[in-house]
């Protein structure tokens, strides 16, 4: 065996060893509380068909972009779509990226400079880490939603500062204080970024997210909105001024270098967003709060969170696989969420709701997790 295959067979054996390692399946258990597909928009035959009848009015459209947006790749309906989402969310422009982890790193690689500082929560998603990493700014990290933290490190930056936080974070579901953190950002100029991605559509009017909920559109430098989790499609938009879009089609190497979304895509994308008027944000909360009731009822120690997002701690990664594995026997779709992803000791079940979960199979799921514990 050569030396690099002796190399990447270790570093399996060690993920091996701590019970970490990470496989693919197409095992799926039926009842689903897995998926970020919490509106049931990717499993929504009316949205299918409007998608369809969308396409059928468009007989001449390419399978493929052919290029990317630079190239052969634009069309107009992508740009009007930019621009309806834009207007969807109540920012002055937007730019699709082919997902949510190009447009973090794009953003985040291109606009910092050398000499400029980055300030993020330490819980902040990988992308984001990712794109900090490709810039040539100094970079910190605050403790998670502290706002004492974060202010301390603010005082150490220079140049032009970014602060980024997401608005419900995707691992323990919990908000961050984005009115503290915008009025802090103001206090000491810097340009707040929140990765709206577990927001959009379940929260502020019409799921246009927390920063529309809470009136920051005009006190945020840039939002990221994601396409792949309440609205059931694929893909991403940084909404910000035109200026920015204009600097991330000359900069960001993730949106230049890349083969554009085909048509249909971005056809699915504005359907989407078109079906967001028909849905009642309050279904979704209501099945929250009967989730939430359920586990205090078995005073079952759960994450605090007012999200799609609920996590049940366990000790260990075994402990965690073994608990998921029991749950899947049943049927019930829960991965667990194991170290390194999550730090080690703080290993859990992510269970994601959706409004099509009926009360009966979230009570069921309850009951067995109280057997677990």
């Amino acid at each position: 065996m050569c030396k690099i295959e002796q190399f990447i067979g270790s570093k399996l054996q060690e993920r091996k060893d701590k019970l970490s390692i990470r496989n693919l399946s197409t095992n799926t258990p039926p009842v689903d509380f897995c998926s970020n597909d919490y509106l049931g928009f990717a499993r929504s035959g009316e949205l299918k068909h409007l998608i369809d009848a969308t396409l059928a009015s468009m007989p001449d459209y390419l399978n493929g972009a052919g290029g990317s947006r630079l190239l052969s790749g634009n069309t107009h309906f992508t740009e009007e779509t930019e621009q309806f989402i834009a207007d969807f969310h109540m920012a002055e422009s937007g730019l699709i990226f082919n997902s949510g982890y190009d447009a973090n790193v794009g953003l985040l690689s291109s606009v910092p400079q050398r000499g400029d500082t980055i300030i993020t929560d330490e819980l902040i998603h990988a992308s984001i880490i990712d794109g900090c990493r490709l810039s040539h700014a100094t970079r910190f990290k605050f403790h998670h939603n502290d706002i004492n933290d974060l202010e301390d490190k603010l005082k150490l930056a220079k140049g032009n500062i970014f602060v980024v936080v997401e608005s419900v974070y995707s691992m323990d579901g919990d908000i961050a204080p984005l009115l503290t953190v915008s009025d802090l950002c103001e206090r000491y100029s810097a340009n707040l970024i929140v990765d709206e991605a577990h927001a959009t559509g379940v929260f502020g009017e019409n799921g246009r997210g927390l920063i529309n909920q809470l009136n920051l559109t005009d006190r945020v430098f840039a939002r990221i909105v994601t396409f792949g989790k309440a609205l059931g499609m694929h893909g991403a938009i940084v909404l910000g001024s035109r200026n920015l879009r204009h600097y991330l089609i000359n900069f960001a190497r993730s949106f230049i270098y890349t083969t554009a979304a085909p048509i249909h895509n971005i056809v699915a994308v504005n359907c989407a967003y078109q079906y967001l008027y028909q849905v009642d944000q309050q279904l979704i909360h209501q099945k929250i709060a009967l989730f939430r009731k359920a586990l205090k009822k078995y005073q079952i120690k759960a994450l605090d969170s007012e999200s799609t997002i609920q996590g049940i701690l366990f000790s260990s990664n075994e402990a965690t696989k073994q608990a998921a594995a029991n749950l899947q026997s049943k049927g019930f779709d829960v991965r667990a969420i194991l170290s390194p992803t999550v730090s080690l000791g703080k290993e859990r079940l992510r269970i994601c709701l959706h409004t099509f979960n009926t009360s009966e199979e979230m009570v069921s799921l309850v009951n067995h997790l109280k057997e677990l514990n």
